[in-house]
């Protein structure tokens, strides 16, 4: 009998301990350790859905007190009222979409009251500045001048940490020899880990299985990961 999955949720962990630092992060890893040794107010970290910009944020939160703001949210908000007393800010999710004016306009006012207090803005995007569909002239040539930091793609051991504190974070029990066999069939991507991690756990719930080699293997046969 297949059961329906219920939308309980779940929290992943932000905490800087849980980053997974491999060759394909290191730079932007080194480049939050050096704050607030930063040659400009602003830096965009950079890379594919799902590899770890938004933890990263929140490792640099923990060492700086920033405010962490999403970029969809900035067209409704107050630079003052979101930033408050803090000199430093992150906006996550930079360059998904084109900015309305008025979050332009806020990023704008934001910018500039980082610069004020001397403090620092960190940008999270998939792409990096100079390919943000900015409109207002100001603004573009302030976020331009933003260094560019870049996350790669995974390496082997970095996907198999991963695809174990994805399944851990589910508190999902999987062994290694199935965590192997996932990176060996699996398209190389930090997203496809996290879509894969997710069918699995909806399979194993709806199978009232746990999420064996055999499960795994008929969630990658339905194409996904």
């Amino acid at each position: 009998m297949t059961q329906l999955p219920l939308e309980f949720g779940f929290v992943p962990s932000f905490a800087p301990a849980d980053y997974l630092v491999s060759r394909c992060n290191e730079n932007a890893v080194a480049w939050v350790e050096r704050w607030p040794d930063w040659p400009g107010p602003a830096t965009a970290i950079c890379g594919p859905a799902g590899c770890g910009k938004t933890h990263l944020a929140h490792v640099w939160q923990a060492r700086s007190n920033a405010q962490i703001i999403a970029a969809e949210h900035l067209a409704a908000g107050d630079a003052a009222q979101l930033l408050q007393q803090s000199a430093a800010c992150v906006v996550d999710g930079m360059g998904t979409g084109t900015l309305e004016g008025d979050a332009e306009r806020t990023l704008f006012h934001l910018y500039n009251m980082i610069v004020e207090r001397r403090g620092h803005l960190m940008f999270c995007a998939e792409a990096p500045p100079s390919r943000w569909p900015l409109r207002l002239a100001d603004l573009r040539s302030r976020v331009a001048a933003a260094a560019v930091v870049t996350i790669d793609p995974p390496d082997d051991g970095l996907l198999e940490t991963l695809l174990a504190k994805l399944f851990a974070d589910r508190q999902l029990v999987v062994d290694r020899g199935t965590i192997i066999y996932i990176v060996t069939h699996m398209e190389r991507s930090f997203d496809a880990a996290r879509r894969l991690v997710d069918a699995v756990d909806r399979a194993a719930l709806a199978a009232r299985r746990r999420p064996s080699l055999g499960l795994v293997r008929e969630v990658l046969e339905r194409g996904v990961g």
